[in-house]
Formats: C-alpha cells, structure tokens, sequence
C-alpha cells in the first residue's frame, strides 16, 4: 500500500528551519498502532495524519503522533497539513475536527498562512521542583491544567543559555515547559522543552504559542506581538489574540513530496 506523504518545514522562512512535520492524507483511519509505528519511522516532532471528515463539521479528521504517543494538540503539523491540503488542491481554507482540541482552521494569509488555535490561559503560580531542574530561576511562572507552564526570564540572553536537566524535567510528566522573555529582535522569544513527551527542545511549537500568545498579550497591554523560537532550527510567528483563539502566522515549505510505502 502506498500512502501520500509530504514532509514539510512549518513556521519556516527557509528551507531547513521551523519545525518539521510529516502530513500524510489517509482514505480511512488506519488502527492506531500502526499510525503510531508510521510516526516512529519517520521521527519527526509529529506526524499528522487526516481523513475526509464524514460528520460534515469539517473538512478534514486530524491526529497527531509523536514517535511513541498520540498529542492532543500540535500547532506546526496543523500548519504544515493545511499547507499540503492547500497547495495539492487549491482554495483560500481549510478546516480540521480533532478529538481533543475541537475544530481548528488555517487560512491562506497576506504573509504565508494563519493558523486558529484554542487560546491556552494560564495562571502566576509556581514549581519549585521545575524551577530546579531549569537550572536557572524565572522571574514569573504561570501554570495552566492542561501542563502548560511559562517561565519568564528577564531577557534573550538568559533564555538561549539555558541548560536544564531534561531527564529530570521528563519525570515530572508530558508538560511544556516554555522559557521566555523580551527578544532582541522580535518582541517574545522562547525555548521550549517537551523531554517527557518524547522531545526534548522543540523547533517550533504552535501550541506553546497559544498559551505565549495570552500570556504576552496580558501583559504587554495589546493583542498582537511578533516571536521567535530561538531552537537549533529557529522559527517565526506573528501572534494575534481574536476573542478565544491564538492566530499564529507563519510560513511553510515543502521539502519532500511522495509515497510512504506500507507492506
């Protein structure tokens, strides 16, 4: 069986940066073990996979997979899958219903495409134990249920020295671990650490800048910023706050294009 397969850089101003995602449409839902042993041959972040939506909600069924679970959300597969969808066969929109995010939507923008996502609130709170294995002290943290935890650091400098102890943050479950500050050339800069969820630093991550995205909003008093994530990669986004949603904008590019081949 052969099975289309597109890799593409999403939040990517160039070839080779953003973050990585495998987009893979499907005629019908494959069990889930073998969707996860898809996702663990390709390696990237995720893999997502889509079929035909058949309730009429949507346009399009969308999971995601990382190389040893199912996500309950991912923004840059998002991004890359709507991007695949649009460009293989046309239109300004496309639309997703998901198991545990609701629909998402992304759109052909003035500056590549916006992506929709739920907007993740989050909380001052603190952690001491993630604190300590940052190995170095935030100036805020805020908390959210759903294991999204910002770290404000006073500036880039800090953020992009940070080395924290990634077998220790894995312990303490599949949380986000996101450290920020002001940047240098955008307006928000950001790392963001996912090593119990099978990444250790993420290239971009959409949803990380759902919750950035109220986080920064509050407190820099408007509802719109520019933000890099400073990983090996790098990756771009423009934020927006509309109502309940984050707007990310953002780029793709496809680098490979063909079948993945499945016995």
């Amino acid at each position: 069986m052969k099975l289309p397969y597109f890799h593409v850089d999403a939040f990517a101003e160039r070839p080779f940066t953003g973050n990585q995602a495998a987009v893979m449409p499907l005629e019908r839902w494959l069990d889930d073990a073998t969707l996860l042993a898809i996702a663990e041959e390709n390696n990237f972040a995720e893999t997502a996979f889509v079929v035909r939506d058949a309730s009429g909600e949507a346009d399009w069924e969308l999971r995601w997979f990382t190389p040893t679970e199912e996500v309950r959300l991912c923004g840059h597969a998002t991004l890359a899958s709507g991007h695949a969808l649009l460009m293989r066969d046309g239109g300004d929109k496309v639309t997703f219903r998901t198991r545990r995010a609701g629909l998402l939507a992304v759109t052909r923008g003035a500056a590549g495409y916006e992506l929709a996502l739920p907007l993740i609130p989050t909380e001052p709170d603190a952690w001491a134990q993630a604190v300590d294995l940052l190995r170095a002290k935030p100036q805020d943290v805020w908390l959210s249920p759903d294991r999204y935890g910002i770290y404000l650091f006073e500036n880039e400098e800090q953020v992009r020295a940070l080395d924290p102890d990634l077998r220790g943050l894995a312990a303490l479950g599949n949380d986000q671990f996101i450290c920020t500050a002001p940047g240098l050339e955008t307006d928000v800069v950001s790392r963001v650490f996912v090593p119990g969820g099978g990444v250790d630093e993420d290239s971009f991550t959409g949803s990380a800048h759902a919750a950035l995205t109220y986080f920064w909003t509050e407190r820099l008093g408007r509802n719109s910023f520019t933000a890099f994530q400073a990983s090996k990669r790098g990756g771009h986004a423009v934020c927006r706050r509309d109502g309940d949603r984050a707007i990310l904008s953002g780029s793709c590019i496809t680098v490979v294009e063909g079948s993945f081949v499945l016995p």
